[in-house]
């Protein structure tokens, strides 16, 4: 039996095309009302993994279950209890808000008794109510996203897959966006969400670093960073990538990482500094600042590929 609180669960999941793996071997647990992660870039496996949990696609091998339910054998009762907006949601651009808000309510079944405390609500927290006459196609990106979120969740889903929801989005609708997810996570509602964004990553709950298929490593954002244990240096520079490729062969550097004017150096120790220094003065490199630094999430994801390759 499933703990009543993990609300997610995976057991060895694995889905391989051909030879190719795409998801190897995943186990997660995530517990009800959390706001979890699935961070990688693309090709990573996030939407083979938000396919394969909400029982549209069939694993080739290992189990989930979600809210209870088996993906292998109770895929409609999932299909009940979860909402997914994937990439691609499938918005009617020749309808209005509205329009497109019933015609979800129709899909879902939900009764028109229902709907309009649960439309007023939705359009309400997404700020949708001052346009729900005009056509989706004529909306912006951000508000096409807010406006599939309140599609989504006009059933009240007990779990919300969101599969990159805020690619291509300006970052005043993708701060809007994740203050709605906010106010979802108060009403204990789980939220799975895959991103490429590692700020965004940093206000989930926990995540799950994946590459190729493979997770490298679940944990709170701010306790991953505590993983790279080697010192991270930070090198300003207006010659960055004539600066990068003299530093990665240095001995005792571990990784280099560009940030336009800057250079985030993973070193073995705090005395590869001076040997950085003294070889950028050798090649006529101008160093403006060098200080230590935290790692970001972008660092250690970085550092645990090279790892792990």
């Amino acid at each position: 039996m499933m703990d009543d609180a993990i609300t997610i669960k995976t057991s060895n999941l694995t889905k391989a095309f051909g030879e190719n793996t795409a998801v190897d071997k995943l186990n997660i647990e995530v517990r009800k009302g959390e706001l979890f992660g699935i961070v990688g870039p693309d090709g990573a496996g996030k939407t083979t993994i938000m396919r394969l949990l909400t029982a549209i696609m069939e694993p080739t091998s290992g189990e989930a279950w979600i809210a209870g339910y088996s993906i292998l054998h109770e895929g409609e009762r999932i299909k009940e209890k979860i909402g997914y907006m994937s990439q691609r949601f499938g918005l009617y651009e020749d309808l209005t808000v509205m329009e497109n808000i019933h015609f979800y309510a129709d899909l879902y079944n939900v009764t028109k008794k229902e709907r309009p405390q649960r439309i007023e609500r939705l359009l309400g927290f997404s700020n949708l109510a001052p346009f729900k006459d005009r056509l989706a196609g004529n909306l912006s990106g951000g508000m096409k996203q807010k406006l599939g979120l309140a599609c989504t969740l006009i059933h009240t889903p007990e779990v919300l897959f969101l599969d990159e929801p805020t690619c291509g989005v300006d970052p005043v609708s993708r701060r809007d966006f994740w203050k709605i997810l906010y106010g979802l996570l108060r009403e204990e509602i789980t939220i799975f969400i895959s991103t490429s964004y590692l700020d965004e990553a940093e206000r989930c709950t926990r995540i799950g670093l994946i590459h190729r298929g493979t997770m490298l490593i679940i944990d709170e954002p701010a306790r991953v960073k505590k993983t790279m244990k080697m010192p991270m240096i930070e090198i300003s520079s207006p010659d960055t990538r004539i600066a990068r490729d003299i530093i990665s062969k240095v001995e005792g550097v571990y990784s280099v990482s560009m940030y336009g004017d800057r250079l985030h150096i993973a070193v073995e120790d705090r005395e590869t500094m001076g040997k950085i220094i003294k070889e950028c003065n050798l090649r006529g490199i101008e160093i403006q600042g060098q200080r230590e630094i935290v790692p970001s999430l972008e660092d250690v994801f970085i550092a645990m590929v090279k790892g792990s390759a």
